[in-house]
């Protein structure tokens, strides 16, 4: 490894949607991927993926991108696997994965967060010679949202992971390295999640902070219409909106008979630049800290040079989009490079991006006017009413969930019951065919009372033990914020 500390490293972040079985054209899509990482301008440094479920995949993009990207490192996690992966121009000193205590539900099975066991893929990169040359990189793929907020019945286990994540980056920066999460986060700017991991870990956004008045969803979400902005352009979405998912330059957000009109050697269909794009949305993320601790008075730290959206173009043989997704793509620059020594000026400044300030300090850099790295307070803290809101959110899904487990286990005492009436039944059976019929009717039900009862007492049980520490926590966030750390929450306080 070279001993001297890089200058930039650039980063790339892509939900492959690499779905075994389901996901068309997998093994060609994936393999261009890898193609594209290797051939990508600048070289990128750390890559994190989602949704590249088999190792197979892994494989097959690890071979396109080992020379460039020796190191790597697959997660396996649940099931079916997290479909998690990291690739590293730097050794990969230590990696874990962390699954997410709230995830999913297994009676979900045709959505299959709770069977893919969602978490986060933790790596530490040693990138220089020093202690501290050290940066944490996180990738992770929260929750899906199956419905539209505030109606989506898995927004409290959004939240929760949004928390644990953000839990996990503000220990690595308290460590004094640098902190990059990347991912499919399924959230949109501003939102909930977005909000914790800003406030409650030492990370930014790094499209926001280049793009402070992009958007903060679809055209179409209540929350972006409040905004009374024009309707975007393909163009915008992608230059200034950082727009990743559900973009009309993607193919497979086409109906069927646009994608069939695709293919080996068919004409080439374009869509226009400036073609109306009022469903496409930003939910792919670069976050990142300065990597500096809070007894440091140094004025070094790392630039966002820029930030872009990649993978916009096609499979060459295929016409299809590489994924249903667009990549992440940006370049942190360390103030004591050359390259961010001689910009002076506002629109030098403007060029070279933002400085991100160490966050265990809790600030964020302004924007770099005449070379100066200016500083201003920002509250760590949500608002308590954001507080109350997670509170109440918990509390309506904890009944949700007590709900549940009560009728699952009440439907396995009848199964119960059920099972042995039957078998009672069976010895005053006229017929062969009924008491068949009978034995069948028992088996089956007390097959499904049995599954039942165990999700009812055991799966929804440990959720319950989860929302009680997701609440603790909150609340005790709750009463930092109100400034009065002394009244810290006590366990009693949750009597569910």
């Amino acid at each position: 490894m070279d001993s001297s500390i890089p200058t930039e490293i650039n980063i790339i972040t892509l939900n492959c949607w690499g779905l075994k079985y389901l996901a068309k054209f997998r093994n060609e899509r994936l393999a261009e991927i890898g193609r594209r990482i290797a051939t990508a301008d600048p070289v990128p440094h750390i890559v994190g993926l989602q949704e590249c479920w088999t190792h197979e995949d892994y494989r097959t993009i690890r071979k396109q991108t080992k020379d460039i990207l020796p190191y790597g490192k697959f997660y396996n996690s649940g099931i079916f696997g997290g479909g998690l992966a990291i690739l590293s121009k730097w050794p990969i000193i230590e990696s874990s994965m962390f699954r997410y205590p709230l995830n999913g539900r297994p009676t979900a099975f045709f959505r299959g967060d709770w069977y893919v066991g969602k978490g986060v893929a933790c790596a530490r990169i040693k990138f220089g010679p020093g202690l501290k040359d050290v940066a944490e990189v996180f990738t992770t793929h929260l929750h899906a949202p199956y419905e539209r907020e505030p109606n989506d019945s898995y927004i409290c286990h959004r939240t929760a992971q949004a928390w644990e994540i953000a839990k996990l980056m503000r220990g690595a920066a308290e460590r004094g390295h640098l902190v990059i999460g990347l991912g499919d986060f399924n959230m949109i700017p501003q939102s909930l999640a977005h909000r914790l991991i800003s406030k409650h870990s030492p990370v930014h956004d790094l499209w926001l902070a280049l793009h402070p008045d992009s958007s903060i969803g679809a055209a179409v979400d209540e929350v972006e219409k409040a905004r009374r902005r024009p309707i975007p352009t393909a163009e915008f979405n992608l230059t200034e909106n950082g727009a990743t998912c559900d973009s009309v330059l993607n193919t497979w957000r086409w109906n069927k008979g646009q994608q069939k009109r695709l293919g080996p050697g068919k004409p080439s269909i374009e869509v226009a630049m400036d073609t109306i794009d009022k469903h496409a949305k930003r939910l792919d993320y670069i976050f990142a800290s300065t990597g500096l601790n809070a007894s440091s008075n140094s004025k070094e730290g790392w630039v966002v040079r820029d930030a872009k959206v990649g993978m916009l173009s096609r499979h060459p043989e295929l016409q299809c989009s590489l994924s249903d997704h667009f990549s992440v793509e940006a370049t942190l620059v360390h103030s004591t490079s050359p390259e961010f020594m001689s910009l002076r000026g506002e629109d030098s400044a403007r060029e070279i991006g933002a400085f991100l300030q160490s966050a265990s300090a809790g600030e964020f850099r302004s924007k770099l006017l005449e070379t100066q790295l200016k500083s201003e307070s920002q509250d760590e803290h949500l608002p308590l009413q954001t507080y109350d809101e997670i509170l109440a959110m918990i509390a309506k899904y904890t009944l949700r969930e007590r709900q549940q487990r009560r009728f699952r286990l009440y439907h396995f005492i009848g199964s119960v019951f059920v099972s042995i009436g039957c078998w009672i039944a069976v010895w005053w059976s006229p017929r062969n065919f009924v008491a068949f019929l009978l034995m069948l009717l028992s088996s089956l039900g007390l097959g499904a009372g049995v599954i039942d009862g165990l999700i009812g007492g055991l799966f929804v049980g440990s959720e319950i033990r989860a929302l009680k520490e997701f609440q603790w926590e909150i609340t005790n966030a709750r009463t930092a914020a109100g400034g009065d750390l002394d009244a810290s929450a006590d366990e009693a306080v949750t009597d569910w």
